[in-house]
């Protein structure tokens, strides 16, 4: 089984959440001509840092298109955890009501933060991985003044080594080498290859240094680059298998019930 583990949809255009130029369905269309047969998705807000109504917005808009597509999408709860208390209440209800898989969060707090640690916390105890956005830069992004990098990742998964994170998109831009040196140390750090960036050796490298036991398939939405760099890595059948599904298949079944 392919399963995407960095997908988006837009939900219903609300205005408040985030387009990605296509429809629901023609991404879930897109999804299947490149043989992805599972897409763990979320739905991010347009303004940010997202604002607490928004943000509850996109996960209910988030249950509406797994109903949608069912089988061929599982959602990640995405919340803004400067809102401690009510994102709190979103992962819990989304994850043991609507069987969410996870938790996505985004640039409003680095992830080093001690306000993301009840958000840790509670995704240990549900079981479900959690899909921090990411990049290591080398100049601040205006936008962004909050961005985390796999060295912060680190960090947290050395206070939280029950934790199971995803550095997001390792192919989105800024020093993929370093995201995946930094990485290295912490067996509970999955590297995402998903992003625009194809360069030659990005793939092979993550591979080389943490091993294909920590290294999963995603697109996120660039969906012939994402499966391109993995046909163009020379891998042994089993790397392949487990990068493409294997090991989030293996992350899925860690929730608890």
């Amino acid at each position: 089984m392919i399963i995407d583990c960095h997908a988006h949809l837009s939900g219903e255009h609300t205005g408040i959440t985030r387009i990605w130029g296509r429809s629901d369905a023609a991404l879930i269309a897109a999804a299947d001509r490149v043989g992805i047969d599972m897409s763990c998705a979320s739905i991010l807000t347009t303004a940010l840092p997202a604002p607490l109504a928004d943000f509850q917005e996109c996960n209910r808009q988030m249950v509406a298109a797994t109903r949608l597509f069912p089988g061929k999408v599982r959602g990640y709860c995405y919340v803004n955890p400067g809102y401690t208390r009510e994102a709190l209440h979103e992962i819990r209800t989304y994850v043991e009501e609507h069987d969410f898989m996870g938790v996505k969060l985004y640039n409003e707090y680095v992830c080093t933060d001690p306000i993301l640690f009840p958000i840790v916390e509670l995704a240990i105890e549900l079981g479900v991985p959690i899909l921090q956005h990411a990049s290591h830069q080398w100049r601040p992004i205006p936008s962004q003044p909050n961005i985390s990098d796999s060295g912060d990742i680190a960090k947290l998964a050395v206070r939280y080594p029950e934790a199971v994170f995803i550095c997001a998109h390792i192919g989105g831009g800024g020093d993929w080498e370093w995201t995946i040196k930094a990485a290295r140390t912490m067996p509970n750090i999955y590297l995402d290859t998903s992003g625009s960036v194809f360069d030659s050796g990005m793939v092979a490298m993550a591979v080389r240094v943490v091993g294909a036991e920590r290294v999963l398939f995603g697109c996120d939405t660039s969906f012939t680059a994402g499966i391109g760099k993995i046909r163009a890595v020379d891998l042994t059948e089993k790397e392949r298998a487990l990068i493409m599904g294997g090991n989030m298949a293996r992350i899925l079944a860690m929730r608890k019930s």
